[in-house]
Parts: C-alpha cells; sequence; structure tokens
C-alpha cells in the first residue's frame, strides 16, 4: 500500500536493532553499505505510516557528533517527501541525545541533504571520530561527499 505522508506526525519511529532483516534488506537493496551493522553503538529506526514501512535511518554518535547513516526510503513511498521527515526526525533524535554536529557521506544524495541545511565539507575538516569511521574509512569511496550540519549552537 502507497500511502503519502501528510504531516510529519503521521510518520511513527521505532527504535530497532542492527539485526532487522528489513533493514539489511531495504540498505542492501539501495547499495547502501551493511558490512558494519553489526558494530556497537549504532542506534538504527524504522519508520511506519500506518503500520506500513516507509523506510529506515541510524545514527552513531560520538560525544557531541554523530554520524547520520543508512538513511533509505523505500522505492514505492519515495517522492513524497518522506526521506525529508525521516533525516528531520534523526536530526532531533541527535539534538536530544546530546549532538551539536552531524556528519553523513554520500554519493548521490548531496543536494537532497544541502536542501536541508547540510553544507558540503573537505575532509581534512571533519573530527577524527568520524573520519576513523568505517563509512568514512573504508566503506564509502574516497568520492563520496561528506556533509556536515550543525543543530545546537
Amino acid at each position: 500500500m502507497i500511502l503519502p505522508v501528510n504531516e510529519p506526525g503521521d510518520l511513527k519511529q521505532q527504535r530497532i536493532g542492527q539485526a532487522d532483516v528489513g533493514l539489511r534488506e531495504a540498505l542492501q537493496a539501495a547499495s547502501l553499505p551493511v558490512d558494519d551493522l553489526d558494530e556497537d553503538g549504532r542506534s538504527f529506526f524504522r519508520f511506519t505510516h500506518y503500520g506500513e514501512t516507509v523506510g529506515f535511518g541510524g545514527l552513531k554518535q560520538y560525544g557531541e557528533v554523530a554520524l547520520l547513516r543508512s538513511l533509505v526510503v523505500l522505492p514505492p513511498q519515495r517522492g513524497k517527501g518522506n526521506g525529508e521527515v525521516i533525516t528531520r526526525r534523526l536530526l532531533d533524535q541527535a539534538a536530544a541525545d546530546g549532538v551539536r554536529t552531524v556528519y553523513l557521506l554520500t554519493e548521490s544524495a548531496a543536494p537532497f541533504f544541502e536542501h536541508l541545511g547540510f553544507s558540503r565539507i573537505d575532509r581534512s575538516a571533519a573530527p577524527d571520530a568520524i573520519l576513523a569511521t568505517g563509512q568514512a574509512a573504508s566503506l564509502c569511496p574516497a568520492s563520496a561527499a561528506l556533509l556536515s550540519k550543525t543543530i545546537k549552537g
């Protein structure tokens, strides 16, 4: 069933484990990394609309910085604003957890994230904790754009 999200409140957020089969399948179908899903310290979320899974997203926190990762909207749910709602929810979650700046790596979605207030930065400007992640160190190619957004001043 394809249901548009009419209001941000229509999307329900549920914390899930790294072993969630739906998460792994959705990431693999979107050609996103899954090799480091089982590492400790990641928070993953399933987003649903009237019981139907819309997408997934994750955060890995390092003190006051976090890596936003594994954001995927299921194909039938794309083009309805769900990616924006999921991103905003993840940013809200990060802020509630004390994060001041969120980073992400992307090969194809930089314009989408720039629309949401992220800015491209040089990798040398990122904190060591972000550069040491599997995403930055090996899973994402060197050509992937690194973006950041300050969420708490």
